[in-house]
């Protein structure tokens, strides 16, 4: 059976809520937060990213999120509420997708980088 690009976004925008820059922010304040950025390095080195967030591409996301990978990133320790961003909200909600599909419970998709910026948050 084949799918499409239309249809694994629309999966993984019903299984990702979607947040905004302030709710995201409120968010953040009740848990321990896991700033994550699937942009691919080159954009994050031109743009910056949000203050503390990790840089992990979308093609390398299941490698480090899996606990049994030899690749597996220790940010993922911990019960953690994940924010998800890229350039456009795309690759962040396929990324939010996968890491609901690893057992993550508490993903959301902040969407744009450009969204964060422009709802006043912080930058590195």
């Amino acid at each position: 059976m084949t799918t499409s690009v239309k249809s694994l976004m629309e999966q993984a925008n019903a299984a990702v809520p979607r947040v905004n820059a302030a709710e995201a922010l409120e968010m953040a304040k009740r848990a321990d937060a896991l700033w994550l950025d699937v942009r691919d390095a080159p954009e994050v080195a031109q743009s910056g990213k949000v203050a503390g967030a990790v840089n992990i591409s979308r093609g390398m996301l299941e490698f480090r999120a899996d606990p049994s990978s030899p690749a597996y990133d220790k940010n993922f320790v911990g019960e953690k509420t994940i924010f998800v961003y890229c350039a456009s909200g795309g690759r962040s909600a396929l990324a939010g997708k996968t890491l609901k599909d690893l057992g993550y419970e508490h993903v959301y998709n902040l969407g744009a980088f450009k969204d964060w910026v422009e709802g006043g948050g912080k930058v590195d």
